[in-house]
């Protein structure tokens, strides 16, 4: 079987001929009634995998789909109690179903009651206790390729904050970046900065206290960033970078509150229109 079947896996992967039926082109394996067909198959395997750790993959799920099937069968035959098992299932869809009616409904209408006013009252209230966990910087940030033109420009007009500077910046990138972010309003976060540019900075907080305007250079780009400010590590969060913390927060608090009430209408309403009938004795 170890020797067969990456054969077999592998022979899915070619141009298949001698077939009668479609259908039985698009199946891979079958046990008993239930079948496993290519399409199933390769949604289990990703893209990004060379043919031949295509095949290994393909091989494993295919071995598992049989095995996980073959247990399925048999302890389906042999266990004893199938109503308490039924009954199980039954209750673990309609939690499920009701659990997830309740987060539609407090996406769609608790999430919507939160204001900026709200999350503006909860910061001002507990701003000590939203602490940073990584740097935050604003400025901008510039990736050209090295054979673009008038480098020495860009390199004045990336420094300055002045709008003549950032007009011609503007301008420039448009035909000669591969990449261009603006972000003097909005606070980023500075590893992810770093991510897309050739050094890797073990000390990001040292390298934003002591540079304002950082250059580097590889094969193929140059990259520019200017530090216009910068909040480090255990600074407290601003309110903007806070806010989906802070909505989170008073979603969470209002949640149970809001659900009740929503159980408590669906129970009043429900037994007004007479949907609901009380046997006595």
């Amino acid at each position: 079987m170890r020797l067969i079947f990456p054969l077999v896996i592998l022979s899915l992967f070619a141009v298949s001929c001698g077939k009668d039926s479609q259908q039985e082109k698009d199946l891979v394996v079958s046990v008993g009634n239930k079948y496993l067909t290519r399409q199933e198959m390769e949604e289990g395997i990703p893209k990004s995998v060379s043919p031949a750790d295509s095949v290994i993959i393909a091989d494993k799920i295919v071995r598992h789909w049989i095995k996980d099937n073959l247990l399925y069968d048999i302890a389906s035959k042999n266990i004893s109690d199938k109503k308490h098992i039924s009954q199980l299932v039954e209750n673990y869809r309609r939690s499920l179903i009701i659990y997830q009616y309740q987060e539609q409904l407090v996406n769609e209408k608790l999430s919507r009651d939160i204001g900026d006013e709200d999350m503006k009252r909860y910061y001002d209230a507990n701003s000590d206790k939203f602490r940073l966990d990584q740097t935050l910087v604003k400025g901008l940030f510039l990736k050209v390729p090295v054979d673009a033109p008038r480098i020495d420009n860009v390199r004045e007009w990336y420094k300055s904050s002045s709008e003549v500077a950032l007009e011609k910046l503007e301008k420039y990138t448009v035909q000669n970046a591969v990449k261009y972010d603006y972000f003097f309003d909005n606070w980023v976060i500075f590893t992810e900065l770093m991510d897309i540019m050739p050094v890797h900075y073990n000390d990001p907080e040292a390298v934003v206290r002591n540079n304002r305007n950082i250059e580097l250079r590889d094969s193929s780009y140059y990259y520019f960033l200017n530090i216009s400010q910068y909040l480090l590590q255990g600074d407290k969060a601003p309110f903007e970078y806070a806010k989906p913390t802070i909505r989170e927060v008073l979603i969470n608090q209002r949640k149970m509150s809001f659900l009740k009430t929503v159980e408590d209408d669906l129970y009043n309403k429900a037994v007004e229109k007479g949907q609901v009938k009380f046997y006595t004795e």
